[in-house]
């Protein structure tokens, strides 16, 4: 069985959800095999294991993680080495950069943004959603080794144990490889509540919130049932919310247990970043707004109404 290399995505303690997406995709067309760039291995080995990884290729040397081009000349010499059947990375901005300097170096074609791959004649095929959601295309690597960047939160990650033996890359970088190097990071100020892509549970304001102030209703009930915060478009681009919280097609992907979407209408560029959630609920007073139809549950009400009472709820049902 053929591997498939799986770049992963972490902190260098913990495992990012999306690479437990990917090893759960990659399962379908081979053996998952995690490449591992920087330190912390052994730390993410087990959560790399649970999800079926068989192999974790280790790239730890100095400065490993300092360089913007290693990523991509690791995967290629593992390329080289192992001759895989495919490359899954994140489709995120670092993700589909890596995915775009792996492609020149290895002579294949790339595919980004892919909701998900089915198997298909010479090779997987991906399903990629434009539009904002409205259609759905296929397509497929013509050239080449397949270099798909997959969504965050666009596929249920699934455990399947697998046995996630380290073992070392040994690679070298070039000197063009080092070319260029991060010279500072700064570490984000973070909330106490989840991060956004990773959360079980969503709840997201839109233009019905009104103001910035009024956020403070989403952020009470956010925090009353333990969630991360969001907000559409209209909210961010009015600057209620910072942009970072955006979900939608030109922001975060979410694909919670439980989404909560209060005064939103339902714009389909909103409805592309959520609407794979399990649950989805709904708070608008507008009975005809367009989010109704992705809705499981929905309250016909004025939020500032219903919100208070709900988060108002949820304390006593938690205090009892």
């Amino acid at each position: 069985m053929s591997e498939i290399l799986v770049l992963a995505a972490h902190d260098g303690e913990s495992v990012k959800k999306v690479t437990l997406e990917l090893l759960t995709l990659a399962r379908r067309f081979g053996e998952p095999a995690a490449v591992w760039l920087g330190s912390g291995a052994e730390a993410g080995r087990e959560r790399l294991a649970e999800y079926g990884a068989a192999k974790v290729y280790t790239a730890d040397g100095d400065g490993m993680t300092d360089y913007v081009a290693a990523p991509a000349e690791v995967l290629a010499a593992l390329v080289a080495q192992a001759s895989p059947a495919g490359v899954l990375v994140p489709a995120t901005a670092e993700g589909k950069e890596v995915a775009g300097r792996l492609a020149v170096k290895i002579g294949s074609g790339v595919l980004t943004d892919a909701v998900d791959l089915v198997p298909g004649d010479g090779g997987p095929v991906a399903e990629q959603s434009i539009f904002g959601g409205a259609i759905i295309v296929k397509s497929k690597v013509t050239r080449g080794i397949p270099i798909v960047a997959v969504r965050p939160n666009a596929v249920a990650p699934e455990a399947s144990p697998g046995a996630a033996a380290l073992e070392p890359a040994g690679v070298e970088l070039s000197d063009a490889a080092t070319g260029a190097h991060i010279t500072e990071r700064v570490v984000q100020e973070r909330s106490e509540r989840p991060e956004l892509t990773e959360a079980s549970i969503v709840v997201s304001g839109g233009r019905g919130v009104g103001s910035a102030d009024n956020f403070a209703l989403i952020e009470g009930l956010a925090d009353s049932l333990g969630a991360a915060v969001g907000a559409s478009r209209a909210a961010t681009d009015a600057g209620w919310y910072p942009h970072q919280f955006q979900v939608g097609q030109t922001g975060k992907t979410v694909s919670p247990q439980l989404y909560l979407a209060v005064g939103i209408s339902g714009a389909i560029q909103h409805r592309a970043g959520m609407q794979t959630s399990k649950t989805i609920m709904v708070i608008n007073k507008d009975p005809e707004a367009p989010i109704f139809e992705l809705a499981d549950f929905g309250v016909v009400g004025d939020l500032f109404k219903v919100v208070p009472q709900l988060t108002e709820e949820i304390a006593r049902r938690q205090g009892s």
